[in-house]
């Protein structure tokens, strides 16, 4: 029973950081090729609501990937795998940590209707060099996952085949 709720709470946690790691892919491949065509008058729409609505919700999902995580380390911690919640974990604070920092700020800048068209490429740029660092993590945070799943996977079944 400890088992399944383990592996239940390990696939949450892959899902989360998969999560992570499209909205990541979809920001660097989709959003940030039109910046440079966003300007004062447009930009908001663009910007400000998915920004806000992602923010609800991931700041509930980062919570739960923290409990999940921490739930991993302790299901994982006398296992060689151990290093992958703790990689994940450290992930998340680090990713949590440059979004508090220094991402919000930009956002509320935005959200506050910047008006000058030099301040808001100023703002778009740093704002997606952050993401891009941001991304960065969250591509860490999945590929320890996706190791994980893929190292049981990869024993399973090639031990059930003798090899």
């Amino acid at each position: 029973m400890i088992g399944r709720l383990l592996i239940v709470n390990h696939v949450f946690l892959l899902l989360c950081t998969s999560m992570y790691l499209g909205t990541g892919g979809s920001l660097v491949l989709f959003s940030f090729p039109i910046a440079s065509q966003l300007t004062p008058d447009n930009y908001y729409l663009q910007f400000v609501p998915q920004v806000t609505a992602a923010t609800a919700f991931f700041t509930t999902m980062t919570k739960l990937m923290l409990a999940s995580g921490v739930v991993m380390l302790i299901g994982e911690w006398r296992q060689p795998t151990r290093w992958v919640p703790i990689v994940v974990l450290l992930g998340v604070f680090v990713a949590t940590f440059l979004t508090l920092k220094w991402i919000f700020p930009l956002n509320a800048e935005m959200a506050s209707h910047i008006k000058d068209a030099i301040r808001l490429h100023e703002v778009l740029n740093e704002w997606m060099r952050l993401n891009r660092i941001r991304a960065g993590l969250w591509c860490i945070q999945w590929l320890s996952m996706a190791w994980y799943f893929a190292r049981w996977t990869y024993r399973i079944r090639y031990s059930a085949l003798g090899r």
